[in-house]
């Protein structure tokens, strides 16, 4: 017979994962750029969280300390339940990658902003080629090829 230690044990364990599940989404953007808007609007809709747009000055410093590759910068850096997510990358590589937890992985990104990428959609322009690319301490591999 189940215990009422037991259940209250599960019931703390199950909690943080409930309350991280529903947490608001910052994303720390450079001042004004609109692309991180319509980015953030696509997060919001798939995530369906908060999602607060930060314009930060600082931002390189920002994604430095969140180990994002300095070759891998773009226009903004989000933090999604402990993992961070380096511009225009596509949700549903967001959602694998926070489903599959892959070992000594922190983040992906897409470096620069590519056209066609979430965010970047423009009607008449050509949609450019991009790698996803999955980092972390001695991690680095293409995660996803979009294009």
């Amino acid at each position: 017979m189940t215990s009422l230690r037991t259940i209250a044990a599960a019931f703390a364990m199950a909690l943080p994962a409930a309350a991280i599940a529903g947490t608001p989404i910052a994303v720390h953007r450079d001042p004004g750029c609109g692309c991180c808007e319509k980015w953030a609007a696509q997060v919001r809709a798939q995530f369906g969280r908060q999602v607060q747009i930060i314009d930060d000055a600082a931002r390189a410093a920002f994604s430095r300390r969140a180990g994002v590759p300095a070759d891998l910068v773009s226009c903004h850096t989000a933090i999604i339940d402990g993992m961070t997510f380096e511009g225009h990358v596509p949700l549903a590589d967001m959602k694998r990658v926070l489903a599959q937890h892959p070992k000594g992985v922190t983040g992906l990104a897409v470096a620069g902003m590519p056209m066609g990428s979430p965010g970047m959609e423009m009607a008449g322009m050509k949609v450019q080629a991009y790698d996803v690319i999955a980092f972390g301490p001695g991690v680095r591999r293409v995660f996803a090829h979009h294009g």
